[in-house]
């Protein structure tokens, strides 16, 4: 039983190493990609780290392509993102969660289907909406747009956990003096902040590496977003693969030291969410 038992361990802790492997591995990469001399990049065999690392790709990264302005613009629309995408998931979570009304199974059922279309189908409809409306290469157009497809995942969300808070609270705050706002605003939000901080980083980590959209709606090259951006890398005559990887490298880190610094309260949300109310 013992020998079992530590078969077993032993199994799952080389199943888990070999997850966490495979998952960083193309990051890894990229990464040493980026540092290594261009007469390094195509060595055979594959050298899996460099003694002679350089940065001059980063330099050349920079030098290329506006890529400042490529962060700017994409921390413009996921932030535009973010903020449409958390007051109407909260505006529809809460009533869904909260309230009984004729027709709540229908918004919500209307709400999810809507992450059921593939993206590729809604781009001529969106870019008529936006072009007969004057948001086509605006950050507002395209904000809008990121947000109608991250919404239901954080309708999704919310609504799972406002069904967790007990209705007791709500009710004592009514008691007290609040309004239906205020009581929301006090009670429910503070209660909801693990939930509220992963959808915030799910959202923001979508809209800044979504392309489709981006590369559909945004046509002029000073508004081109971060993934926009490095695709117009590629030279004349050459592809420059360590120049992209280094691009790459700086468009992810910044993502995965968010989601490393926000660790916590995202496993908190998730779990949250996952609970059946």
């Amino acid at each position: 039983m013992t020998r079992y038992l530590f078969a077993k361990k032993l199994l799952f802790f080389i199943t888990i190493v070999a997850l966490v492997i495979l998952s960083f591995f193309p990051l890894y990469w990229l990464f040493i990609s980026s540092l290594k001399p261009a007469d390094q990049l195509f060595s055979m065999p594959p050298k899996l780290f460099t003694l002679t690392p350089t940065l001059k790709h980063y330099v050349a990264a920079f030098k290329t392509q506006p890529l400042a302005l490529y962060y700017w613009n994409s921390t413009v629309v996921a932030s535009i993102t973010l903020v449409i995408t958390l007051i109407f998931g909260c505006m529809i979570a809460y009533p869904v969660a909260r309230l009984q009304f004729r027709g709540k199974s229908a918004v919500l059922m209307l709400v999810v289907a809507t992450s059921m279309f593939p993206a590729m189908t809604m781009v001529l409809p969106i870019f008529s909406a936006l072009r007969d409306i004057g948001l086509l290469n605006s950050f507002i157009g395209l904000g809008v747009t990121h947000a109608a497809f991250s919404l239901p995942m954080v309708v999704w969300l919310l609504s799972a956990l406002f069904k967790e808070v007990p209705m007791e609270l709500e009710d004592a705050a009514l008691i007290d003096g609040y309004n239906r706002l205020q009581a929301f605003l006090n009670i429910m939000l503070p209660l909801a902040a693990p939930a509220m901080a992963t959808a915030a980083i799910l959202v923001f980590v979508n809209s800044w590496n979504e392309f489709l959209f981006s590369f559909t709606l945004m046509s002029e090259a000073g508004k081109r977003t971060l993934p926009v951006g490095i695709m117009m890398f590629p030279g004349e005559y050459e592809f420059p693969w360590a120049t992209i990887s280094a691009a790459i490298v700086v468009s992810v880190v910044p993502l995965v030291l968010v989601i490393l610094f926000f660790q916590k309260q995202v496993v908190q949300g998730l779990t949250n969410g996952a609970v059946k109310g």
